[in-house]
C-alpha cells in the first residue's frame, strides 16, 4: 500500500509561481512512476505531467510545457510539480499518483494507470 500527501497549494496572483510537493510512504520511491492530475470545478480531472520510477523521464501536457516541471527527489520519497507563470486556467485540484513499476522508462499519463492517490491540494490562480 502506497499512501500520498500533497502539499504547496494556495492562492495567488497570474504570472506567480509555487511549488507542489507529495510525500509518499509504504513503498520504495524509486519503484514508483508517478504523475501530477488536476480537477477544476465541473470539469473532469486531467493529466499535467508524469515521470518515471527514477524520474529520468517526464511527460507534459501540452498547455503547461515549459512552466511546469515535474521532479522526483528519492531520497526524500517527494514528488514535486514546479509550477511558473500561472494562469487563471490552472485554477484546480491538484492529485498525484503513483503506480509500481519495475523499469524506468515507464511513464503513464491516464488516470486509470495509477494505482494510489493522494487527497489533492487546491491551487487558485486569480487578480
Amino acid at each position: 500500500q502506497v499512501q500520498l500527501v500533497e502539499t504547496g497549494g494556495g492562492s495567488v496572483q497570474p504570472g506567480d509561481s509555487l511549488i507542489l510537493s507529495c510525500v509518499a510512504s509504504g513503498r520504495t520511491f524509486s519503484e514508483l512512476a508517478m504523475g501530477w492530475f488536476r480537477q477544476a470545478p465541473g470539469k473532469e480531472r486531467e493529466f499535467v505531467a508524469a515521470t518515471s520510477g527514477y524520474g529520468t523521464i517526464q511527460y507534459y501536457l501540452d498547455s503547461v510545457k515549459g512552466r511546469f516541471t515535474i521532479s522526483k527527489n528519492n531520497a526524500k520519497k517527494t514528488l514535486y510539480l514546479q509550477m511558473n507563470s500561472l494562469k487563471p486556467e490552472d485554477t484546480a485540484e491538484y492529485y498525484c499518483a503513483a503506480r509500481p513499476v519495475s523499469d524506468d522508462t515507464v511513464y503513464y499519463v491516464g488516470d486509470k494507470q495509477y494505482d494510489y492517490w493522494g487527497p489533492g491540494t487546491q491551487v487558485i490562480v486569480s487578480s
